[in-house]
């Protein structure tokens, strides 16, 4: 997965995860009730503050929050982006 947006300062760029498309019993989820992934790829991630490096790497598989970041279009993707800070977990 190539991007060429490269963020600022402690800024993550996540391509989320594909949401499910059925339940574990099989049911299969319609997109009105589909909900958001909270999961997703770090694609790209910017230089950190001054004496705060970063801890995420692009490739890292990451766990946010519900309501985190700014979801942003880029050559026909959609993105998130992110500041470290909102990222709870690398899987």
């Amino acid at each position: 997965m190539k991007c060429n947006i490269k963020p600022l300062a402690d800024r993550v760029l996540v391509k989320p995860a594909e949401a499910e498309q059925k339940t574990a019993g099989g049911i299969i989820i319609p997109d009105t009730a589909k909900e958001k992934p909270q999961k997703g790829t770090v694609v790209a991630v910017g230089p950190g503050k001054k004496d705060e490096p970063m801890t995420v790497k692009v490739n890292d598989t990451v766990l946010y929050g519900k309501y985190s970041g700014t979801e942003i279009q880029w050559e026909g993707e959609t993105y998130l982006i992110m500041k470290e800070s909102d990222i709870y977990a690398i899987c």
